[in-house]
C-alpha cells in the first residue's frame, strides 16, 4: 500500500462486490471462530471540502459460516434475527486521516439496535486498473460487544464458563471504484 499525503480522494465511490469483504471473528471454545456477509454494498462520498459519508450494509440472509445448519442458527433469533431484523448497516460522516491511516466514527445497527462505533485501518491511493476504473481500498476493523445489540446467545461450558465470549472483531475490506 501507498500513503496519502493529505486528504480523501474526492468524489463518489461504489463498493466491488467481487473484491470486497465483510466479515466477524469470535473466540469459541479453543479457538476463533469466523464468517462473513455477502453481498455487501456500501457507498463512499467524498466531497471537495474533505468531508465525507461513508454507508454500508448487508443482508442477514447473506451470513457465510461453513456449516448450513449453524448458518440458520446465526439467522434466528438466538442471534441476529433475520426475520425481524433483515439488515446490517453502517453510517459514518466523521472520517479522518493520517498518512494512511484511517479513522471512521459512525453508528452500527445489528438487530434494529443502533450503536456509535468506531473502526480503524488503512486507505490506498487511488490506482488505475486495467479496464481504466479509479479504485481505493478501504481496510477497517472495530470491536464490539455483542451483547450492546442483544446477540446474547452462549452455552456454559462444564468448567462454568461461556463457549462464546462477547467481543467480536468486524472487518471491511472493501475495494471502491469510482462513479
Amino acid at each position: 500500500m501507498t500513503t496519502l499525503t493529505t486528504k480523501l480522494p474526492t468524489g463518489t465511490w461504489n463498493v466491488d462486490p467481487v473484491h470486497s469483504q465483510v466479515g466477524f471473528s469470535v473466540d469459541y471454545l479453543v479457538g476463533t471462530f469466523r464468517g462473513s456477509f455477502s453481498p455487501v454494498s456500501a457507498t463512499l462520498e467524498i466531497a471537495e471540502d474533505g468531508t465525507a459519508v461513508l454507508k454500508g450494509s448487508a443482508p442477514v440472509a447473506g451470513i457465510k459460516v461453513q456449516d448450513e445448519n449453524l448458518q440458520a442458527h446465526l439467522q434466528s433469533p438466538d442471534f441476529f434475527d433475520a426475520e425481524r431484523a433483515p439488515e446490517i448497516a453502517f453510517s459514518a460522516a466523521d472520517i479522518s486521516i493520517e498518512g494512511a491511516n484511517v479513522v471512521v466514527d459512525g453508528e452500527l445497527t445489528i438487530k434494529n439496535i443502533t450503536r456509535p462505533v468506531q473502526l480503524t485501518g488503512t486507505i490506498t491511493e487511488p490506482a488505475l486498473d486495467a479496464y481504466g476504473q479509479t479504485r481505493i481500498g478501504l481496510n477497517l476493523a472495530t470491536t464490539i460487544d455483542r451483547t450492546d445489540f442483544d446477540l446474547n446467545w452462549n452455552t456454559p461450558l462444564p468448567n462454568g464458563e461461556p463457549a462464546l465470549k462477547n467481543e467480536v472483531t468486524l472487518t471491511a475490506d472493501l475495494y471502491l471504484v469510482k462513479a
